[in-house]
């Protein structure tokens, strides 16, 4: 089943956040389907987060699809190089997101790896980067539907017990307490998938 709009529309991005470990991402780029199960996220909570984008409620043409209503995407570029792939949540205005990490991937493997030159099975989408590149995602599919069938989640029903999910800090950030060690990351435990470790 499709995630629809009344997932995308709560304004509860951190809980939203644990709650897609475990959903099925996916992009039809070209005719050229691709998906995995999401296996890692961190949530970015807007203008109160000094981590994320909108922090003070800074608004700039990068950053606009932030402040969208939720169920888009939400895409930049990061040191230049990397295409990221967030999903926008909550209320128009609210500019909180969540950054799918890592998929474990499941469908369309040889169109992946033709993507990402090769590279052995579980780096193909490890990291956010590497993610959106396997899925055939740049800056821009910025502000696409996720109901539309280019960038969709489903929920194909599969369940982890609250002990399989881990929640620790979010990676790479440079911004001060309290935001740097909030556990607003959560990946799932022994996942071969999931883009950096960290001890649990």
């Amino acid at each position: 089943m499709n995630l629809d709009n009344t997932f995308y529309h709560r304004n509860d991005t951190v809980k939203m956040a644990k709650e897609l470990i475990g959903k099925f991402l996916f992009s039809n780029v070209d005719g050229k389907l691709t998906g995995g199960m999401i296996v890692e996220t961190e949530a970015y909570m807007g203008s109160i987060d000094s981590s994320c984008h909108t922090f003070n409620n800074r608004k700039t043409e990068r950053n606009a699809t932030m402040f969208n209503r939720g169920g888009v995407s939400y895409m930049y570029v990061c040191y230049g190089i990397h295409d990221m792939l967030n999903i926008v949540t909550g209320d128009e205005g609210n500019s909180q997101v969540i950054l799918v990490r890592a998929v474990e991937p499941k469908f369309g493997l040889d169109i992946m790896q033709q993507r990402r030159g090769q590279v052995p099975l579980n780096r193909l989408a490890k990291g956010p980067g590497s993610l959106a590149k396997a899925l055939g995602l740049n800056k821009s599919f910025d502000n696409s539907s996720l109901t539309d069938g280019l960038i969709w989640i489903e929920n194909k029903g599969i369940e982890f017990l609250e002990k399989d999910i881990i929640e620790s800090p979010r990676i790479g950030l440079s911004c001060p307490e309290p935001y740097f060690s909030i556990p607003w990351r959560f990946f799932l435990k022994g996942n071969k998938f999931v883009s950096a470790k960290t001890k649990y």
